[in-house]
This record gives structure tokens, sequence and C-alpha cells, in this order.
């Protein structure tokens, strides 16, 4: 099925390695004369900017934030003596459902993925699913190491271990790997994303631009987005019907887990939206979260992941046909272009031209979107379309094809 719309920039892997990037800073206006200690202010401020993104000069910012803004004991004229007081804090358990509760729990599921290939290095993140040390992470962050790189996978506990591919599904966007002589992982405790409503708490663990074991919280924005973000050169795009939050996803944030409050998996982070370019989704350059990330839903995933992991080929559900967008944005729906001799689609009696407006209760409003919700079915599964035909809306109960035997 092809698709009518700009792709989504992945949210990871991170490449290495990163440069310091052109975030600015604002300084204190000059000062009048004499007034040396305020350009010195504004100075200190930005090496210590400087050192927050470059990460290996954080003392030195450090130390030339507090000689700027400090006065020099020297040359002080009150003799006053400052009093202190040293309040005495014990840590108390992390509550239940509360984000810390979350990050204790999921942590040593999460883990940092290393990737070397011909193209270059690159970063991510990956899931336990398995003691054993099978992994669950994206497409994007492992097809590097295709064709003679390599993988390494980074545990919570500092220890490390080479990784290989069992197997890659370009058209949901997921891997499977697995670690090397490894024993005694904590498996991640896989949820329903089917449950998940719109405003519920969520949170994402990864490794964003390389700093592994990262938390952030957010919520869930939005249910069924269809995000596409590309083709291979056979025209199949890589479209899920996606979970969009808020919490910060960045580059090598993907492959991580979206968690719900209770630490269940709901999902895989993949992808963000970016303002870094005048385009609306973003450009190759490694910008940072807005606010708009999105995550594959693990419903659909899991059995594909299943296929993955025994070594088998994954498949998908597939209606045969081609479709495209409407000519017109006050029409909703995917148009029909191409229908595949003795598909589903031809025996239901769709033709070129026809307008596909609903599966199940699901509406249709372009081809992305139809994209998106066929992926979420299974081979075999019986759908409601509903389409219209020369200005007559019709309806049939359809058996999904398997892309095995429908290519």
């Amino acid at each position: 099925m092809s698709d009518g719309q700009t792709p989504q920039q992945p949210g990871g892997a991170a490449h290495q390695p990163a440069g310091p990037h052109p975030y600015g800073w604002t300084q204190d206006p000059p000062a009048p004369q004499p007034a040396p200690r305020r350009r010195r202010t504004g100075l200190a401020a930005a090496v210590v900017a400087t050192s927050l993104l470059v990460g290996g000069g954080a003392g030195v910012g450090g130390a030339a934030f507090w000689d700027a803004t400090h006065d020099d004991p020297s040359s002080a004229a009150s003799t006053q003596t400052p009093t202190t007081s040293t309040v005495s804090q014990t840590q108390t358990p992390a509550a239940d459902g509360s984000v810390e509760s979350v990050a204790q729990k999921v942590l040593p599921s999460v883990v940092k993925i290393d990737v070397t290939g011909s193209q270059g290095s690159a970063s991510g993140s990956g899931i336990v699913l398995t003691a054993d040390g099978t992994i669950l992470t994206n497409n994007h962050v492992v097809e590097m190491a295709e064709g003679g790189g390599s993988l390494k996978v980074s545990f919570t506990d500092g220890s490390s271990a080479d990784a290989e591919i069992l197997g890659t599904d370009p058209l949901t966007d997921t891997a499977v790997i697995k670690a090397q002589d490894v024993s005694g992982l904590t498996p991640a405790t896989i949820g329903k994303s089917a449950n998940l409503g719109v405003g519920e708490g969520v949170v994402a663990i990864g490794s964003p631009f390389g700093l592994d074991a990262t938390v952030t919280s957010g919520i869930v924005s939005a249910l069924d987005r269809p995000v596409n973000v590309g083709s291979d050169d056979q025209g199949n795009s890589t479209t899920y019907p996606a979970i969009q939050t808020d919490a910060a996803i960045n580059p090598g944030n993907s492959g991580g887990p979206l968690v719900d409050m209770t630490g269940a998996v709901i999902g895989i982070n993949s992808s963000i939206r970016t303002a870094a370019s005048q385009s609306p989704y973003g450009s190759s350059g490694e910008a940072g979260s807005i606010g708009l990330g999105f995550a594959i839903p693990i419903d659909e995933v899991m059995p594909i992941v299943d296929q993955m992991a025994k070594g088998e080929t994954p498949t998908h559900a597939r209606l045969g046909i081609q479709v495209g967008n409407p000519q017109t944005p006050e029409e909703a729906g995917a148009v029909v272009r191409e229908v595949t001799s003795g598909s589903t689609a031809d025996k239901a009696g769709l033709t070129t031209g026809d307008l596909i407006t609903k599966i199940d209760d699901q509406r249709i409003s372009d081809a992305n979107s139809l994209v998106a919700t066929i992926r979420s079915y299974r081979p075999g599964d019986t759908v409601s379309v509903t389409w219209t035909s020369n200005g007559k809306e019709q309806n049939a109960q359809l058996v999904l094809d398997s892309d095995a035997t429908n290519g």
C-alpha cells in the first residue's frame, strides 16, 4: 500500500560522534562601565551551557559559574559569618503508581544498544524479553549492523555483551536481537496497549543521545495516530497506528519501552516530530523533542515479535490493493489505485477509483490511515470494509490476506 505524506523522523538511533548542538543562550545586556562582574557572569553562563551540552567540562563550568557570581572573600567588607543548618532527610519508599516506582521496576529491563557498521556507528535502546537475552528493539536501530556490522548491549548493572540479530521487520520497524552468553536478566512485563486512554500517564525509558537509563514521563496525547516513517524499494510503507505522547523522546530512545503507571510495556518508542527544519516532520538532523513522540502499540507487534524470536519470516495482513489519497482535501478516505487479482479485495468487488472510508469502526482519513489500520490486524482476521463506488456506499466482510502468499 502506498502513502501520501512526508515521513516522520525516527527517534533514534543517536548517531555518533555527537558534536555540540547549536543551541544558544541569552546573556545580560552590556552593563554601564565600570561593571566587569556582570560581563563575567554572562560569560560564565555561556561556559555552563556549553559544559552541559558537550558533557566533558561540567566541573570546570560549575567552578566558573561559582566564581563569577560570588564575591572574593578577601575583598568582602562584612565581617559577619553566615550560619547554615543541615536537615536530616531519610529516603522514603517510592509510592505505588509514581514515576519513581515505575522507574525502579522497569530500568533493569531496558538496555542500551551500540551499533557499528559500514555506514558508521549509532546507539539506541532495547527491551529485555527473556532472562537469557532476547531483546526487542526497532529495525532502524539495528539495520546498520546487517551485512557485517556488530551489536553491543549494555545493561543497567554496568555489564555488557555482544549480540546478534534474530529477525527484523521493516514494515513494522521492529527487530529482535539476542545478547550472547547472559543469564538472569529481568524480563519486562508486557501490558495491553488496547487498554490505554487519552490523558493516561506514561513513562519512557531509554538512551537519548547515548545517555543510558534516562527516564521521562508524560501522558498519552492521542491514540491510533497514523505515522509513516518511509517506504522500502517495493513501495511498502513503514506505517503504524501510533501512541502519541508528550513524554520526551529523542534520538537514541528508539527501541526503548513506553510503559503505563504499573510498569507494563504498552509501546515501543520509535519516532518523533521535530521543528528542526521547514519540513513539518523534520529532517535527517538530530533535533530534540518538542513533545510529539510516537510509540508502536505493543498489541499489534507481539505476534510478529514471536515470529522473529523463532527465526520465522514475519507475516502481515493485506487487503490486496494499492491506495493513495483523495484529489481534494474535502474528501476523507483512501483511494484504490490498483487491485491485486484474486485478493480478498478483488473477491469483494473493490475496483480502481473506489474510496475506502471505514474499517470496522475505525474511520479512514487517508492512505496512511488505511495502511496503519490494516497493520493492526493479523492475516486471517475478518474485518468490515466500507467504501464508496460511483457515489454509492457499499460494505462487505473480508478475510484479510497474508503477504506470505500474496506479495
